[in-house]
């Protein structure tokens, strides 16, 4: 695919400085975190494809109910996470699990659902940003510089 000349390429301003759609889609692919945004009517309307997903996610759920993408044990708990943000009840949620895999120990999932509000306070949707915290957990003391050879 032909890249677009610098002159011809889309600038979306931004709070702080401008991004091109190609720069954006970049940026979350190479986070190291799975983040999906649900809009203001519970439907999926974007999940970032990086390396190493959490949980699958396909282009099926694009349009979907979030409810629909989760287990049903846990669809209460996120309609109610839902609710509380449409009420202004709550900005956050949080959950950790530890995951059974092929490794010995499993994985340590982080999951965290944020609401997404305008300016003017209004609920616009749910970001939900997933990361394997398997290895973070187990950093421990400090690392302030590269060591050699890296």
């Amino acid at each position: 695919m032909d890249q677009p000349t610098p002159s011809t390429t889309t600038v979306i301003p931004l709070q702080t400085g401008a991004l091109t759609p190609q720069q954006i889609s970049l940026m979350l692919t190479h986070l190291p975190v799975d983040v999906t945004f649900v809009d203001a009517n519970d439907e999926v309307q974007f999940y970032s494809e990086g390396k190493e997903r959490v949980f699958e996610r396909t282009p099926d759920v694009i349009g979907r109910t979030v409810l629909g993408c989760h287990p049903p044990h846990s669809v209460l708990q996120v309609n109610r996470i839902l609710e509380d943000f449409r009420a202004g009840n709550r900005d956050s949620a949080e959950f950790w699990i530890q995951m059974k895999d092929d490794t010995p120990e499993g994985r340590f999932i982080h999951i965290r659902f944020f609401a997404v509000r305008d300016s003017g306070g209004q609920f616009q949707g749910t970001l939900e940003v997933v990361q394997d915290a398997t290895a973070i957990r187990k950093l421990q003391g400090e690392r302030r510089l590269l060591d050699e050879g890296e």
